[in-house]
């Protein structure tokens, strides 16, 4: 469809319905419209596989499902089954129920570097509960996060140090370190002697670990007394079933878990180490850890999602299918841009299976506005993408239509540099990005 023509009457008046019960008009702020085209953020009706539809009726091919939850597609069958046969037996009891303890072994059968994991809800929950567990055990207040990855929490440790920090009291407990900097992560260490709790990072994002990074790090947090912390929200079963930690052979002291975890449904997981994990339990003699205690995070039709999806990749070969696909599209994306002459500006990086894209201006630097026509072509041509990161469920014709989708877009693009200036392409205001003070 030309991008001119295209259009999204009833998404419009879906958004403005979602804008007046919801603040944001979505829950997770990387939904929301502002991340998309004016008047072309679609608001879906259904998904199905690698695909979903939205309420104007328009078909996409989709990338970065569930902010990258639905790593096997929509629906997968054999999650839906799962699902639905605990959905049958009850969903949530007065104690326990016996397919916890199931849940937990399976769990620590596919990431055997941890010896006890609970399990939440959202990512959130599982990264506050490590920062507050290596608070406990160390007895020191301060957090070291690594400043080059976008997200951790949705909790005043986190949020305080980002532009959207209205409603957070000031304080200086959170510090950064650099990503693959190991002199500059023991200097912040040594000018903070004896009071950094924990070391909190992605163990790898879209650039691989410089080699020797994660063992220096280990190393680092042994000889200072913190806690090491993998955040594997991400790079858990995309970098394989095990994580980060089981394909670089590093083993942190805690890690978390979630997104591909569940495929769509709500689990997220902290496991590691026994001697810290059981100071959130009772067979202990220290001061208790409030760890994670909530009401629904053992439901057991989320667990059992959870177990499918682990079955799933270990028997289908989930991790090396994700690889193949985002090769071939990584492949196919670079040939189109080059062909348009557009190489150096459409930019394609990270891990096979966890790929996005960078637009840059003429200049070579990052730029929203390019973005907005990338995203306005795309969108036009059936496929939405605010990345490039694959599900198992798509197939070569899916990826043959978003590679012409983007040759499209890049024609476009092409225009633009051309003219210097991308705003008679845009159609409304550039898409902004999430972290920002003011609406």
């Amino acid at each position: 469809m030309d991008i001119e023509e295209f259009e999204l009457p009833r998404s419009r008046k879906a958004n403005e319905r979602l804008h007046a019960l919801i603040p944001g008009g979505a829950h997770t702020y990387a939904k929301g419209d502002d991340q998309y085209p004016e008047n072309l953020a679609p608001v879906i009706s259904h998904g199905r596989g690698a695909h979903v539809w939205d309420v104007d009726g328009n078909r996409y091919v989709e990338y970065g499902s569930g902010l990258r939850s639905v790593s096997l597609g929509h629906a997968h069958p054999r999650v839906v089954e799962a699902v639905r046969r605990e959905i049958d037996r009850g969903g949530n009891f007065v104690r326990p129920s016996i397919l916890e303890a199931e849940a937990a072994e399976r769990f620590l059968a596919t990431v055997p570097t941890a010896e006890m994991v609970k399990f939440a809800k959202n990512g959130s929950d599982a990264t506050t509960a490590a920062v507050r567990l290596a608070r406990a055990v160390t007895g020191r207040p301060r957090v070291a996060l690594c400043a080059d990855h976008p997200f951790f929490s949705v909790d005043d440790w986190f949020i305080g140090t980002t532009p959207m920090s209205a409603g957070i009291p000031a304080t200086d407990l959170t510090v950064t370190f650099p990503y693959g900097d190991l002199k500059a992560t023991e200097e912040l260490l040594s000018r903070h002697e004896g009071e950094v709790a924990c070391l909190i990072l992605e163990p790898a994002t879209h650039t691989e670990p410089p080699p020797g990074y994660l063992a220096g790090l280990r190393e680092l947090a042994d000889r200072h007394g913190c806690v090491l912390v993998f955040d594997e929200m991400i790079t858990g079963f995309r970098w394989s079933e095990a994580g980060a930690q089981g394909l670089y052979g590093v083993v942190p002291d805690l890690s978390t878990f979630g997104k591909a975890l569940g495929n769509g449904f709500a689990v997220s997981a902290l496991a590691g180490r026994r001697e810290l994990m059981e100071r959130g339990g009772l067979r202990h003699s220290d001061d208790r850890v409030f760890l994670l205690s909530t009401t629904h995070g053992a439901e057991t039709h989320s667990l059992a999602a959870a177990m499918a999806v682990q079955t799933t990749y270990a028997e289908e070969g989930i991790t090396a299918r994700l690889h193949v696909l985002g090769e071939r599209l990584a492949a196919g994306v670079r040939e189109a841009a080059t062909a348009m002459g557009v190489g150096d500006h459409v930019v394609v990086r990270g891990r096979a299976s966890n790929l996005v894209f960078a637009t840059l201006d003429e200049r070579g630097r990052p730029s929203q506005e390019y973005r907005t026509l990338f995203l306005r072509g795309l969108l036009a041509g059936g496929v939405l993408a605010p990345s490039f990161v694959v599900s198992s469920a798509l197939d070569d014709a899916d990826i043959d239509h978003t590679v012409e989708a983007v040759a499209q877009a890049c024609a476009v693009y092409r225009k633009a540099l051309d003219a210097g200036d991308p705003t008679p392409w845009l159609a409304g205001r550039p898409v902004k990005p999430v972290f920002r003070r003011r609406a």
